[in-house]
């Protein structure tokens, strides 16, 4: 019996996006994105079940379209990206029914939390370049105090500014690495 190696995928910046939101006022969603990012799976099967996967975020990449904002939340408030660079993320993706399940650690301002996300695999295919290529759509939340980002302030009508719990959205293109 042969051992089969893992097939290595690269996420691809150019076809992925990172996007967050959270409750502003109670009454409305701020969404942004993290421009900046990385990372690769590394699968034994073309259904990319029980995969190993690994995500870095450049913090110093928030963008809200306000900047600002983008001000506020890089600095010890909140993101502190300068003491914390980087969010990470190492985990294992599995097929459940119709669905994929990520669940792993994710690391933010060095507080690293079991999270479970629910992910579309939204099939693979041939590139111009003649890559292979798969995609997923993966969502869900978390709650920012777990992670010590618990900056917020009350309003004068006594409500808070920003909520606790992110949604967290990614589009992942994946490109198949040469052996």
């Amino acid at each position: 019996m042969t051992e089969s190696t893992p097939s290595k995928w690269a996420i691809d910046a150019g076809h992925s996006e990172v996007h967050f939101k959270i409750k502003h006022l109670a009454i409305t969603n701020v969404n942004g994105t993290f421009d900046r990012f990385q990372g690769y799976v590394e699968s034994e099967s073309e259904d990319f079940n029980n995969a190993m996967v690994h995500f870095e975020i450049d913090t110093d990449s928030i963008n809200t379209n306000n900047a600002d904002r983008d001000k506020h939340l890089k600095s010890p408030d909140l993101f502190n990206t300068q003491q914390y660079p980087k969010i990470l993320f190492d985990g294992v993706l599995q097929k459940k029914e119709n669905d994929y399940q990520l669940a792993g650690e994710l690391t933010i301002c060095a507080t690293k939390k079991h999270i479970v996300l629910v992910a579309e695999f939204n099939g693979s295919g041939q590139g111009r370049f003649n890559d292979t290529r798969a995609g997923f759509e993966v969502n869900g939340k978390i709650n920012r105090k777990d992670y010590g980002l618990t900056w917020n302030v009350l309003t004068e009508a006594g409500g808070l500014v920003l909520g606790d719990e992110v949604k967290l959205q990614f589009d992942i293109q994946l490109i198949k690495q040469a052996k």
